[in-house]
């Protein structure tokens, strides 16, 4: 059931979000929201229990709604259904295609307002053209693990509750997983929850995205070499790995100013690569899903429905 439960997910995520009084992933947001503006602690301990408590919370009811998800009619027409608004697919490749049109017209100002609205959490204002192209690709590779991958990996190892606890991990991770004074201690477990569950999604992006090269037109001994070399060089044990493996297809450097260098041997990013970062991360996918509609016993871990 899972199997075609996925497919029909993806073909409805090409019909875009649905209404935001609805979508299950702004709900986890305002909850968080809403959690983390009852903290009180003023000591590390304190506020990691409070993080930790309100992380446990949401989880829980979480997995508890998607638990009673699974038990509604319509079987995986019904699953396809609800796994839909945990991908972003269409989201994420029409926002970095924006930015792309942006750069394109030579509108700096709007590029950098496109990428810091739909992609980037980082200070965009005094960013070239070339750092606004480079982030807007690690942007695109970070989030297709992310955002894509990872929800169909987890939905198929574990149906709607894994899928939907992946996709609240990661919300929390996002909002609370800052080493800011506020939010080191409180976001321990968001963060690391976050890191344990993109074990695996970041490793299957990055080597699909290394096979996909191929067909894209890219460069595969380029995406491996410098996914073996910089994958370790980001301060998430993750992110690091498709962003390296996008840098070397593409044979540009991405560089997070003083933070880290991936493929430093590579060309200044363009606008114009931004759209053969889409054409990867289409095949990327592609390579992902057929992966994981494979038989469950070929599949990693037993069988799977």
């Amino acid at each position: 059931m899972r199997r075609p439960a996925m497919l029909l997910a993806l073909v409805l995520d090409a019909l875009g979000e649905p209404p935001t009084r609805l979508h299950p992933v702004v709900g986890m947001g305002t909850f968080l929201k809403a959690a983390r503006g009852r903290w009180r602690g003023r000591t590390p301990a304190a506020q990691g229990r409070e993080g930790a408590v309100g992380w446990a919370l949401g989880a829980g009811g979480v997995v508890g709604a998607a638990g009673l998800g699974t038990r509604l009619p319509g079987g995986w027409i019904t699953q396809g259904l609800l796994l839909k608004p945990l991908l972003a697919r269409r989201a994420l490749f029409a926002a970095v295609a924006e930015v792309q049109a942006a750069l394109a017209a030579d509108d700096l100002p709007e590029a950098r307002r496109l990428l810091a609205w739909h992609l980037v959490s980082r200070e965009t204002g005094d960013l070239s053209a070339a750092e606004v192209a480079g982030a807007a690709v690690e942007s695109l590779a970070e989030n297709l693990s992310d955002s894509v991958v990872a929800p169909l990996l987890w939905f198929r190892v574990g149906g709607l509750p894994l899928a939907a606890l992946y996709r609240y991990a990661n919300t929390a991770d996002a909002m609370w997983g800052y080493r800011t004074p506020e939010l080191e201690y409180a976001g321990k477990l968001a963060a690391r929850a976050d890191d344990l569950l993109n074990l695996a999604p970041a490793r299957l992006t990055a080597l699909c995205a290394l096979l996909a090269a191929l067909p894209a037109g890219l460069d595969a001994p380029g995406a491996w070499r410098v996914w073996r070399q910089d994958a370790r060089k980001t301060a998430s044990p993750n992110a690091g790995h498709p962003m390296s493996a996008f840098a070397g297809a593409l044979g540009v450097r991405l560089d997070k100013r003083g933070v880290y260098v991936l493929n430093p041997a590579g060309r200044s990013p363009q606008g114009a690569d931004l759209p053969r970062a889409l054409r990867l991360a289409r095949w990327t996918l592609t390579l992902a899903t057929l992966t994981l509609l494979l038989p469950g016993r070929l599949l990693p871990g037993g069988r799977h429905a």
